[in-house]
């Protein structure tokens, strides 16, 4: 079934329930890590839990253009559980479609989301300038899906609030922000609804991990909407032995090390991990580039919140001709740019000058989406396309699982043992369908919980009278 088809039915399954009784609609991340936007709907009022973009399969990413709310200016609020694209990143299109509701998010995730989204918007218009200057768009002319003014507009209503205090976010829901570890300023969202307390995990993090504190145990939930992106594995240990091996061979082959890396959180992780390193005597010390804008301005803001300062030594590529002058350098060195999973940003341009010198070494330090090129040379891909042609890969693609900023199946179900009584029901979304189903059997055997796997479009009732009857059986 296509998307156009599931919201079609999934908006219409709304109609048939009554508007008395809370629900949540599942409108991404939902059977797919990308996309993540919730629809809780009260008695009288209706709030987003996230508003996230998709990113990664072209099906998927096309349904960024479609109207994934039936009523944007219907919605009272957004809650947002932190930063990252794929939570953030629909925000403007929503604006610009009508929206104008308070967006709420503790002030780390404010400081973040007001230099992500302009910087996401100016990619979109970016791309779609080099698409009609290159004519390789089958659109005439190619467009971005949200301006830089739409995404100022909706960092206009931004709201914040700290961890630990409950807010009235519309009438019947109030919210409750706690620590979520996973990055700088992520949070878990405890609504309650008309009387029914909902607990969304966003993205956990991990235990005792640099910079972020370790997630807030929770006590209690009536219904767990829970993250399932590791579901199914537990994150290898090693980074620091990792990291080590492949900037050291890299350096002996006088090779460019390139590191594709979320700008927020992830890029500033990896130089954490690289000056310990250096300072340790275990690698050797190398120039290092932060190509990414985005990436300098947010390990700013890590610095105004006090949990991390780049050292001084490591150089920063802010504009296009600093970017550019990277081309003429000779390795050894090392450039860390965004994104993470190669979808767009300044790495496009590293990956497509150095990809075919079998010196070069890609290091992925992080989840890569299905559909991604970072998916592709994860997988072994011998040409990828970017930039409107194929690029030959003879360089070395180098992964580490350990530094994932997400919780994995172990880390999970630690969190859950904070609970004192189990959720009447758990959703499990932000996971593809292995992990998910995965973690569905691991919490069953574990706690004996009532688990569902959320279901794209599907809209579920909060009310325990009818529980485990969907609305929209898909």
């Amino acid at each position: 079934m296509g998307p156009t088809t599931v919201a079609t039915v999934a908006h219409a399954s709304v109609d048939r329930l009554s508007l008395a009784a809370p629900t949540i609609q599942f409108l991404g991340g939902a059977g797919t890590v990308t996309g993540a936007m919730y629809l809780v709907r009260a008695a009288h009022s209706a709030i987003l839990l996230d508003c996230g973009l998709f990113q990664g399969l072209k099906a998927l990413r096309l349904r960024n253009w479609g109207a994934r709310v039936a009523d944007p200016a219907g919605i009272a609020a957004v809650v947002l559980s932190h930063a990252h694209i794929d939570h953030v990143g629909y925000l403007p299109r929503l604006v610009h479609q009508g929206f104008r509701g308070a967006v709420y998010c503790t002030a780390a995730t404010a400081d973040l989301v007001r230099v992500l989204l302009p910087d996401c918007a100016h990619l979109q218009e970016e791309e779609a300038e080099r698409a009609n200057r290159w004519g390789y768009s089958k659109h005439r002319p190619a467009l971005p899906l949200y301006t830089v003014a739409d995404a100022h507009a909706a960092l206009a209503l931004l709201q914040h609030r700290p961890y630990g205090e409950r807010f009235e976010v519309t009438s019947g829901i109030t919210a409750l922000l706690r620590p979520a570890g996973h990055l700088l300023g992520a949070a878990t969202v405890e609504l309650e609804v008309d009387g029914t307390r909902v607990v969304y995990s966003g993205d956990l993090g991990r235990w005792h991990r640099p910079l972020v504190p370790d997630p807030e145990l929770v006590a209690a939930a009536d219904v767990l909407l829970l993250e399932s992106t590791y579901g199914e594995r537990r994150h290898p240990e090693g980074g620091d032995e990792q990291l080590a091996r492949v900037v050291s061979e890299t350096a002996g082959r006088g090779g460019t090390l390139l590191i594709p890396a979320f700008a927020v959180d992830r890029t500033q992780e990896v130089v954490w991990m690289l000056e310990r390193l250096e300072r340790e005597g275990r690698i050797p010390a190398l120039p290092v580039y932060l190509d990414s804008p985005l990436a300098i301005d947010a390990t700013e803001i890590y610095a105004r919140h006090g949990a991390y300062r780049m050292p001084e030594r490591y150089r920063f590529a802010r504009t296009p001709a600093e970017s550019k002058a990277l081309n003429d350098l000779t390795g050894p060195f090392i450039i860390i740019s965004a994104s993470g999973m190669a979808t767009g940003g300044r790495i496009l341009h590293h990956l497509a000058r150095r990809l075919p010198d079998e010196r070069t070494t890609v290091l992925l330090v992080g989840f890569q989406g299905a559909g991604t090129r970072g998916r592709l040379l994860e997988e072994g891909a011998r040409e990828v396309k970017m930039l409107g042609r194929l690029v030959p890969v003879r360089a070395r693609i180098e992964k580490i699982d350990a530094l994932s900023a997400h919780a994995d199946r172990d880390d999970i179900l630690r969190w859950l043992e904070g609970f004192e009584r189990p959720p009447r029901v758990t959703y499990l979304v932000h996971g593809e369908p292995a992990a998910a189903r995965a973690l569905s059997q691991a919490i069953r055997d574990r706690f004996g919980w009532n688990v569902e796997v959320a279901r794209d479009g599907e809209t579920v009732p909060l009310s325990p009278v009818t529980w485990g009857a969907s609305a929209a059986p898909m």
